[in-house]
């Protein structure tokens, strides 16, 4: 998986969309109890888009995870028993992204990876969030314990200074 800081698609672009199609069905597998698992199947959705900065042509996924379920197809709904049901899903999101013409993207400078994502699951934002609240939490934890431990050294002190002979 490539997530976070080893995320390949870190350079931001317009992207122009050159082809929205459904291609093929792929299987899937979904729970319907205590280890019982039934088979369906979702329409996969194929864009391929070309980034403005380099005009290179990449097939479009949604997102990092989505690039690691199926690198071939745009989106993967949750599989579900009702085809009818995921084939709406994505054919919703055909439309919607037939209907735009250019979208911001993300891809890899070093071309290592072929493929061009529409969002990032995790941004310098999510990883500046993930260390942040951590932290203050730790930090107001530990004044809270300093501040007890310096009300209980003032009190034996007062307690001293009360006992001492005037």
């Amino acid at each position: 998986m490539n997530h976070g800081r080893s995320s390949v698609w870190t350079e931001e672009s317009i992207c122009t969309i050159l082809n929205s199609s459904l291609t093929m069905e792929v299987n899937c597998s979904y729970s319907c109890g205590p280890e019982c698992w039934r088979s369906s199947r979702y329409p996969c959705l194929q864009v391929y888009v070309s980034i403005n900065a380099t005009g290179r042509v990449g097939l479009l996924s949604y997102n990092e995870e989505s690039q690691d379920v199926s690198s071939e197809c745009f989106y993967v709904p949750k599989c579900q028993k009702e085809h009818a049901a995921a084939q709406a899903v994505v054919a919703n999101i055909s439309e919607k992204l037939k209907a735009q013409q250019q979208v911001r993207c993300y891809y890899d400078p070093a071309e290592q990876q072929g493929s061009v994502l529409l969002s990032r699951l995790y941004d310098s934002s999510a990883i500046f969030h993930s260390l942040f609240w951590p932290s203050c939490m730790l930090a107001g934890g530990s004044l809270i314990i300093f501040m007890v431990k310096l009300t209980q050294y003032l009190s034996i002190l007062c307690e001293h200074i009360s006992k001492m002979p005037k």
